[in-house]
């Protein structure tokens, strides 16, 4: 059973940063592609960034420069270092990754950017 479990997220003034963690249970991250997504109130979900199995990486323009997707092979997480935070970023962040042709979802963590 593959869960994953974000954490991080939380309430920041405009310019500030944040760092994002998802951590998984019952899959190897780094034998796969996970990715970030985010959702605003109103809006469909959007791709944020994604890393692959080779470490490689692209985010979306809407945030490239600012956010960074990394992965911790050791520990089994995959982060979202996000800075210059605008209010724009405010959004719900899931965490997702692959496994046998099935995506899989974290619940979600809240990210605030006050102006």
């Amino acid at each position: 059973q593959v869960q994953l479990v974000e954490s991080g997220g939380g309430l920041v003034q405009a310019g500030g940063s944040l760092r994002l963690s998802c951590s998984a249970s019952g899959i190897t991250f780094s034998t796969t592609r996970s990715a970030w997504y985010r959702q605003a109130p109103g809006k469909q979900r959007e791709f944020v960034a994604i890393i692959a199995p080779n470490g490689a990486t692209k985010q979306d323009d809407s945030v490239g420069g600012r956010f960074t997707i990394s992965r911790d092979n050791a520990k089994n997480t995959v982060y979202l270092q996000m800075n210059s935070l605008k209010p724009e970023d405010t959004a719900v962040y899931y965490c997702n990754t692959v496994s046998d042709w099935r995506d899989y979802w974290g619940q979600g963590t809240q990210v605030t950017v006050s102006s």
